[in-house]
């Protein structure tokens, strides 16, 4: 953002300007969360928002014991205030955070050497190659990726073709197809869902410095329980996500974001019609909104 020109001041015989009245209106709270839906909102190509479905495991490497473990704690207890259950010590992690002094290179090593770990091949289970390029190249304090998929609300199965993958004989094209048996479908429903299965996180530990333990790890959380889109532009709005521009704006999450990510999870995910959703969401965000406030005044 270009910054403001400067002010001419007028000379001592400078004739006075009279000024139109001008009329304030503040923006509705409904809009102002739709706007923040549409803009921090990153959803898959052709897929609705994708959120996770029940247990989060995390694993941090690369810092030392005591902030590692504080980033694994804050993140799942965040995830447990929304519905989530947090893995047992010993789980198998699929929120992976990872600190570097060389993040680049190390985004790099890791999509060349498991890059079906960051692009499995499935229809609408990531966000594309030119955002995975960018992932690599970023030179933001904190960089992530999440993979997700299409499941049957259902049964919790996976609803698309994983390439390489059959069942039976293998000898048909169908057979690289998901069975899905439909139960409560309709003309404006959908038993399929988009859920989020992994997240990998990089952190620069030249840049994340700047703010504190606990600004980090909700960070993280924020950017791990949604699909935050890294080039959301958030400054009008009171987030965490401005912690590294002006880190005395938040102390961690702040309400607005608490309501998005409780308005994502309770919200109803089955309606076909994608701006549909996004209103079920929008409505959702705006009833924790006022469950918040409500219990700011008790």
């Amino acid at each position: 953002m270009g910054q403001a020109a400067p002010v001419q001041q007028p000379g001592a015989d400078a004739e006075p300007v009279e000024l139109e009245d001008v009329e304030v209106t503040g923006t509705p709270l409904n809009s102002l969360i739709r706007n923040f839906v549409n803009e921090v909102a990153a959803p898959n190509r052709g897929r609705g928002l994708a959120r996770w479905d029940k247990r989060l495991c995390i694993g941090v490497v690369n810092l030392r014991t005591e902030p590692a473990q504080y980033i694994a704690d804050r993140v799942s207890t965040i995830a447990e205030d929304i519905g989530l259950e947090a893995g047992q010590p010993g789980c198998t992690p699929n929120v992976i955070v990872v600190a570097s002094d060389n993040p680049s290179a190390l985004a790099r090593e890791m999509v060349e050497e498991r890059r079906r770990a960051f692009r499995m091949g499935g229809s609408g289970m990531d966000r594309g190659g030119a955002a995975l390029r960018a992932f690599e190249a970023s030179e933001e304090p904190v960089r992530w990726w999440q993979v997700s998929m299409p499941t049957n609300s259902e049964t919790g199965e996976r609803a698309v073709r994983i390439p390489g993958e059959c069942q039976g004989s293998c000898s048909s094209p169908l057979d690289a197809a998901p069975i899905i048996n439909v139960f409560a479908a309709s003309r404006l429903t959908t038993q399929i869902v988009d859920t989020i299965f992994r997240t990998i996180v990089i952190l620069d530990v030249n840049q994340v410095d700047k703010v504190s333990l606990q600004q980090l790890a909700d960070y993280v959380a924020m950017v791990t329980l949604a699909q935050i889109d890294p080039e959301a532009e958030t400054r009008q709005y009171a987030s965490i996500l401005n912690v590294f521009e002006t880190p005395d704006a938040a102390a961690g999450l702040t309400d607005w974001d608490t309501a998005y990510l409780q308005g994502l999870y309770d919200a109803q995910r089955t309606l076909k019609n994608g701006r549909a959703g996004r209103s079920e969401i929008v409505s959702s965000i705006r009833r924790a909104h006022g469950e918040l406030q409500e219990q700011e005044t008790d």
